[in-house]
């Protein structure tokens, strides 16, 4: 049975140079992980103290938390509390519409773009511009983010420059990435002077010191909070560090693991307003702390969202961002997405091969493909279990547990080989839609080794049981 993903796996496959385009980049930027972490003979001991730190932060939340909303509003800053993203939204509009502000600008945010942010401000009169390259580029073609650091990885520079051509006025044709880059700089400079108000995300948030910490290449998170005295910062509860000894771990860990930079171009410490302005914090919930109590699944919020897991993925690599049916895509991006709604989101599980190079590469160390696994296991009892699979399974299971009947199977398999094509290519065999099936070997390895055809059998050469060598 074909699921959403599959399907849309499949649309995306149709253009095979994109999708082999699209597999190379993000290939690239995992190989640029790989040596840049290299460099460091500490990097191991930096994941597993990213990994116990996070442990520690989830696990005293409450405390740190409090901590952080009492140094940050000595410092000045008005701290806001949401418990889902209905309350964050009306936050963050409140306080856009007490200053009478109508144009608003704002940093990457995967957080505004969990609680649909833009939208809703939209319909409420206040026009909402993303001063991110590559989310200026996918908010002005009107579709979502296929990368949760690389938003616009998915799109050609051939696409962006007829899109620049439409909105931006630039040369017909001229598709260099430069030209192309300071175009979007002079049309966002007129929109950063225009602005009422700027916002940011939070990579993260120090409790000692009242601290919000936001790391960018662009510098466009800064030139929004320096162009104007209102300035709103909105984080997950689950981006609290400890202190600043805590946060040099994962800044040392977050550009190497996502982009392979040693770091970051800009890491910006926002923890005052303004002379005469005004710094507005908002701590979001909206089903964090409920992640805590699932069993097997809590170090999910372990994340930094560096993207690491989704440049390894040999499934999002090959499928594209889009064929996911949650807002974040890849290995991270299956098991929120069940932790938000397995009922709805269920399909995805199955765009993941159990390589575990998710969890191999995953700077805080949440291991992400052995959860995908017990998600998998959790998928008869929600009803959602593949009847063709679940049947394949259990018939599995009869054959592996009767050696009588594993052995009649091995020694039949062979005659797949001479059987006619359209036989063994049917229907039945999705895996034959896509790839060769392997030739069945003729012995098998168990009778072999009974003969005395492998070195250490139990037979003596002339098909006779023998000693165990050196008894």
């Amino acid at each position: 049975m074909s699921t959403r993903h599959s399907l849309a796996a499949a649309g995306f496959l149709k253009d095979r140079e994109k999708a082999g385009w699209h597999d190379k980049t993000l290939w690239m930027v995992r190989e640029k992980r790989d040596r840049m972490s290299r460099e460091l003979p500490e990097w191991e001991q930096l994941r597993d103290a990213a990994c116990a730190l996070k442990m520690y932060s989830n696990s005293h939340l409450a405390e740190l938390l409090e901590q952080f909303e009492e140094n940050a509003s000595r410092n000045g800053a008005i701290v806001h509390w949401a418990s889902d993203a209905r309350e964050y939204r009306e936050t963050v509009l409140n306080i856009l519409q007490d200053h009478g502000a109508r144009l608003f600008i704002k940093s990457k945010s995967m957080l505004a773009e969990e609680c649909e942010l833009t939208p809703y401000l939209e319909e409420n009169g206040i026009e909402t511009v993303e001063s991110d390259l590559g989310e200026r580029i996918v908010q002005l073609m009107h579709v979502k983010p296929s990368h949760i650091v690389l938003p616009a990885v998915h799109i050609r520079r051939e696409e962006i420059g007829k899109l620049f051509e439409k909105e931006m006025g630039t040369e017909p044709g001229n598709s260099d990435p430069t030209y192309l880059t300071h175009a979007a700089r002079k049309n966002l400079r007129q929109i950063f002077k225009k602005a009422d108000a700027a916002m940011t995300g939070g990579n993260f948030a120090v409790a000692s010191t009242g601290e919000v910490v936001v790391c960018t290449n662009e510098g466009n998170a800064d030139i929004g909070t320096s162009l104007h005295k209102l300035q709103i910062a909105a984080f997950g509860l689950e981006k609290i560090v400890p202190d600043p000894d805590s946060l040099g771990v994962f800044t040392r860990l977050l550009a190497r693991s996502g982009t392979g930079q040693p770091v970051t171009t800009y890491t910006t410490h926002y923890s005052r307003p303004q002379e005469g302005g005004e710094f507005h914090i908002i701590i979001v919930d909206n089903g964090r702390s409920r992640i805590l109590a699932e069993k097997g699944h809590s170090k999910t919020l372990n994340c930094l969202r560096c993207g690491a897991c989704m440049n390894t993925c040999p499934v999002y690599r090959r499928s594209g961002g889009y064929s996911y049916t949650y807002f974040i895509p890849g290995p991270i991006g299956i098991n929120l997405s069940m932790l938000k709604n397995p009922e709805k989101y269920h399909d995805n599980v199955s765009a993941c091969s159990l390589c575990m190079s998710c969890s191999n590469v995953c700077p805080a160390k949440v291991d992400l493909g052995e959860q995908i696994y017990l998600w998998r296991q959790s998928l008869d009892g929600l009803g959602k279990a593949d009847r063709m699979k679940k049947f394949i399974s259990d018939t599995m299971e009869i054959v592996m547990e009767h050696p009588a009947v594993f052995n009649t199977a091995l020694k039949i398999a062979p005659v797949v080989n001479s059987l006619p094509r359209p036989i063994v290519y049917c229907r039945m065999d999705t895996w034959g839609a896509g790839r060769e099936l392997p030739e069945f070997a003729r012995e098998s390895f168990n009778r072999m080794w009974k003969s005395g055809k492998v070195k250490g059998g139990t037979g003596d050469g002339n098909g006779h049981e023998g000693h165990l060598a050196g008894e």
